[in-house]
């Protein structure tokens, strides 16, 4: 899995010209599966996400979590991440789980999420077509794949 974390001051997914899901202060998290993903992938990233230090303290220093600040969550699918750019200019997918597969580990991220952070977060639908606005606040942005855990 791999997962852009964005640190927001706001952050709206739109669907058919709908907001499905907006938070205020909190994390916009891009999420790619792969088919290689599993059980132990979920607990891991959704974990470390949770505890992922982004916010500032008292002193300013970037060492609070999401969980610690009561901030908030949008999660949205993005099979792009796993895209292959190796050769010519249009890229692969191939890495990309299907959604036979990606739809339920999606839908245990999120459960795996709400597990973590103690409370609902807000998603976007799987495979729509989804407009994604949000203010990046810092800015602070963080890639993690659950494969480079060492």
């Amino acid at each position: 899995m791999i997962a852009v974390i964005q640190r927001v001051s706001e952050s709206a997914v739109k669907i058919d010209n709908e907001v499905r899901g907006s938070i205020g202060s909190g994390l916009m998290v891009l999420l790619g599966i792969e088919d290689a993903d599993f059980q132990e992938d979920i607990d891991w990233l959704s974990r470390k996400i949770i505890h992922l230090r982004v916010f500032a303290d008292e002193q300013g220093v970037m060492n609070r979590s999401v969980l610690e600040v009561d901030g908030d969550i949008l999660l949205i699918s993005q099979f792009t991440l796993h895209a292959s750019t190796k050769k010519g200019n249009r890229p692969s997918y191939i890495k990309a789980a299907k959604p036979d597969f990606a739809i339920p580990m999606y839908e245990e991220f999120i459960k795996a999420l709400e597990s973590e952070l103690g409370k609902s977060i807000q998603t976007g639908e799987f495979g729509a077509d989804m407009k994604v606005s949000l203010v990046n606040d810092g800015p602070v942005t963080i890639v993690i794949d659950s494969k480079n855990r060492v």
